[in-house]
C-alpha cells in the first residue's frame, strides 16, 4: 500500500473518561476513496472514536485521548490532529465530516440548517440556494420538504432529521466522510437509497462507517475493523 493512499493513520490510541478506558492501543488505516465500516457492540466505543478523528471529543469533559492520529489533507500533506490548536479546529472539522446516529438539527428552518455552513464561508445567496438545493436532492429530501423550506428543522421525522445532518455535511465536500449509524432511521427502502449515495460518493472521498447492520457492512465496506469491549481485535 502506498502512502499517498492513506487518508487517516491512528496508531498505539489510547481514549479514556474519568482515568477508566475506553479504548486501548487502536490501530487502523483509512484508505483514500473507501469505505471502511467500524464494527462491534453496543458500548464499545465507536462513536468515541469517530469523535477522536476531528477531535470533537474535546467537547466532552473528563475525556482524554493518547496515541497518534494523522489525516493526510489534500492541500496541506499530513497534519497531526492531536496537536492541532483550538483555532485550527474549524478547518478540521470542514474537512473531516460527522454526521452522528442522533440527529442534532439547529433550532432553525430547513433551508437554514443546510445553508448555516455556507454562510459562513461568505457565499452569494444564488451560490447558496443552488448547494443547499443539491445537497438535499443527493439525500433523497428535496421532494419531501421543497414546499416547506421555511418550516422548523424539529418538525421533521427522526429519519428525515438524520438525511438533513447529512446533507448539512455534505454541502462542504469533507475531505473525509463519518458516519454513525447512517440509515438507523430510515426505512429499507430509504436505507438503500443512501447505501448507493454512500458507494458514490466513496469515489471522490474516504468514507468511514459505524454500523450493527452486518448485511450492510458487507455490501459496502472495502474494509473493516472490530472493537471489543475496550480493546481492537
Amino acid at each position: 500500500m502506498t502512502e499517498d493512499k492513506i487518508k487517516i493513520a491512528i496508531r498505539d490510541l489510547d481514549i479514556y473518561y474519568h482515568d477508566r478506558p475506553i479504548l486501548k492501543k487502536v490501530n487502523m488505516i483509512f484508505r483514500d476513496r473507501e469505505l471502511t465500516a467500524i464494527v462491534g457492540p453496543s458500548g464499545c466505543g465507536k462513536s468515541t472514536l469517530l469523535m477522536v478523528l476531528n477531535r470533537l471529543l474535546d467537547t466532552v469533559p473528563h475525556a482524554r485521548v493518547e496515541g497518534s492520529v494523522e489525516f493526510r489533507s489534500n492541500d496541506q500533506g499530513w497534519l497531526n490532529v492531536l496537536g492541532l490548536k483550538e483555532t485550527d479546529l474549524p478547518s478540521l472539522r470542514r474537512r473531516v465530516g460527522l454526521v452522528f446516529q442522533h440527529p442534532n438539527v439547529l433550532l432553525t428552518s430547513i433551508f437554514r440548517n443546510v445553508a448555516f455552513p455556507h454562510r459562513l464561508l461568505g457565499l452569494s445567496p444564488e451560490e447558496i440556494d443552488s448547494k443547499v438545493r443539491r445537497a438535499l436532492v443527493d439525500v433523497f429530501l428535496w421532494d419531501e420538504v421543497k414546499d416547506r423550506l421555511n418550516s422548523p428543522a424539529t418538525e421533521l421525522s427522526g429519519g428525515q432529521q438524520q438525511r438533513l445532518c447529512l446533507a448539512r455535511t455534505l454541502v462542504l465536500q469533507p475531505e473525509i466522510l463519518l458516519l454513525d449509524e447512517p440509515t438507523s432511521f430510515l426505512d429499507e427502502a430509504l436505507a438503500e437509497k443512501i447505501e448507493a449515495l454512500l458507494q458514490r460518493l466513496k469515489d471522490e472521498r474516504t468514507v468511514v462507517v459505524v454500523s450493527h447492520y452486518n448485511d450492510q457492512v458487507m455490501r459496502l465496506s472495502d474494509n473493516v475493523y472490530r472493537l471489543a469491549g475496550n480493546r481492537q481485535e
